[in-house]
């Protein structure tokens, strides 16, 4: 068998496709295995490089082969897609991921360590158990309203709902009541769960110095800053603020041609909840400034001047974004611009 020099891995739950490549390229093996061969063909192979999407699994995986001594390279999914021949099977896409993690200018993910995943997933639930609030707010309140019951929008209202239930003089049927109850007591107990996982994040933000300074900037709670880093890679892997921004999808995209440059709405090409967080916490610093009606920040009054709130919401999102990388870069916290 020829030396290998690159080992491509196209990703499954149980069964595994490998393509194995030399220095110049050529096919050196292509091989299915079950999950647990995996490992044990890997440990058997000279170290080399292990290309795999960045998909499910590919953290773990990455750890796990990383140890066994080989490097490891994660590639966005979509970078891989044009370097599938025709029919699209599990042998031609190892082959595509071969292809793509050999082009000197790919981008690669880094691999997040165990801790970093775990905090993701503890930001992910809350997520979760906040929209299922959500969902169940709005279904109580909906049913309500077909019997003349009806609250204003938000968490702090359902207390109306739960008054009208218990109050003998409103006209609702006994099982009204009775599921209706139900749906308040789910409320109670998914809001109290919520507070317990924000609790926890927050007691995670206090103690980390790289939260504590990026809590600093105005508009980064410490839900945010917890975020960043369980999704963010590391600051150091971007040349310049802007790239960490353009990878949050806060820039424009472009459709240049010709030297005429030509830009449109934001990309939205990054990681969705960091782009949602931060534009939600920027919004929050719009509405505060409008409230005020006075900011210290020169570029924020010139902006709230000319433009939509939103608009400008997205665009101190997208400075956020460009600060949070100095900050970080340079182990600094934040400093606020003096008054003009």
């Amino acid at each position: 068998m020829e030396q290998v020099n690159m080992i491509g891995i196209d990703l499954a739950k149980n069964s595994f496709q490998l393509h194995g490549a030399g220095a110049d390229g050529s096919v050196s093996f292509r091989r299915k295995l079950s999950r647990g061969r995996v490992l044990d063909f890997l440990a058997s192979q000279p170290s080399c490089v292990v290309a795999m999407e960045a998909c499910a699994s590919a953290h773990f995986w990455g750890r796990e082969i990383g140890e066994l001594g080989h490097e490891v390279r994660l590639i966005p999914p979509i970078y891989v897609k044009p370097f599938v021949k025709r029919q699209k099977n599990d042998t031609t896409d190892a082959e595509a991921i071969v292809e793509a993690a050999q082009r000197p200018t790919m981008s690669f993910v880094a691999v997040k360590t165990a801790e970093q995943q775990a905090q993701g997933m503890l930001f992910r639930t809350r997520d979760l158990l906040v929209r299922q609030r959500t969902q169940t707010i709005n279904a109580l309140r909906g049913h309500l309203a077909e019997f003349g019951v009806v609250a204003p929008q938000g968490p702090a209202h359902v207390t109306r709902l739960a008054q009208a239930l218990e109050d003998p003089t409103v006209a609702l049927p006994d099982r009204v009541r009775e599921l209706g109850t139900l749906l308040f007591d789910r409320i109670v107990a998914l809001g109290a769960e919520i507070a317990r996982l924000e609790k926890e994040l927050r007691d995670c933000a206090r103690h980390d110095d790289e939260a504590a300074r990026m809590m600093t900037i105005p508009g980064v709670g410490p839900i945010t800053a917890m975020a960043l880093q369980a999704f963010a890679p590391p600051m150091e892997s971007f040349r310049r603020g802007r790239d960490f921004s353009a990878w949050l999808g806060l820039v424009p995209r472009q459709h240049t041609t010709g030297g005429k440059p030509r830009l449109g709405k934001v990309s939205k090409m990054g990681q969705r909840d960091l782009r949602r967080l931060l534009i939600t916490g920027a919004m929050a610093v719009v509405r505060h400034a409008v409230r005020r009606g006075e900011t210290k920040d020169s570029w924020l009054a010139g902006m709230l001047a000319r433009k939509p709130k939103m608009l400008v919401a997205v665009a101190l999102a997208n400075r956020m974004a460009r600060i949070i990388w100095a900050l970080m870069t340079r182990k600094e916290s934040y400093r606020a611009p003096a008054a003009a």
